[in-house]
């Protein structure tokens, strides 16, 4: 028999995923700060898509974004600015949107990979990096594709739009490190735990 036991989403991980998706909505909906050319603004929304990987895990955090885009997609106005519908996601921004699943899970991945095994003292840079990697894998990543394929801009001039808001991603990361330290700090559990390995004894508690 395989030891590998596969979780299943309980009523309280669906309300999570409920929950951080309308935290993404209201992080977009607040007012945006708009630089360079104006094609994509800058909002809260990487703080909460990043914030509700790290707090939730992988696949908790995937679903979540998933779900707010899908939200956004079929015509509710939670993307930047009030915007909805299918357009958006045919436009020079739908890049930045598509990674945002993928910066989550990867995000939620290597928190729970490394906070488990740290003191809590050392959180915040590990959350930071964390962050940092899935933003500038995923997000600005699919985000210049997206710029280069829906705007017609080479990868130069795609990189030139995106790298205004790298100052901002890294303000807004350090945030959400703090953050995301300060409630795994009071809810320990709220992470999946990674299933024992055999053999291995349990660490010594005082």
């Amino acid at each position: 028999m395989s030891s590998t036991v596969t979780r299943r989403l309980t009523p309280a991980d669906l309300a999570l995923v409920a929950a951080f998706a309308a935290l993404i909505a209201v992080c977009a909906l607040l007012p945006a700060l708009k630089v360079g050319a104006g094609l994509v603004p800058i909002t809260l929304q990487t703080f909460a898509v990043l914030l509700t990987g790290a707090l939730l895990g992988p696949w908790r955090g995937f679903l979540s974004v998933c779900l707010y885009v899908a939200v956004g997609a079929a015509g509710m106005p939670v993307f930047s600015g009030g915007a909805a519908g299918l357009a958006v996601l045919q436009g020079p921004t739908a890049g930045y949107l598509v990674g945002f699943p993928f910066a989550a899970a990867l995000c939620g991945l290597l928190v729970g990979r490394l906070l488990p095994r740290r003191a809590t003292r050392v959180g915040v840079p590990l959350v930071l990096v964390a962050g940092l990697t899935s933003s500038a894998l995923f997000i600005h990543t699919f985000g210049m594709a997206g710029l280069v394929w829906r705007a017609d801009m080479t990868w130069s001039q795609a990189w030139n739009v995106d790298k205004v808001f790298w100052i901002g991603d890294v303000i807004k990361n350090v945030c959400m490190a703090v953050v995301a330290t300060a409630v795994h700090r009071a809810f320990p559990d709220l992470l999946p735990r990674r299933p024992r390995r055999a053999g291995r004894p349990a660490p010594a508690t005082a």
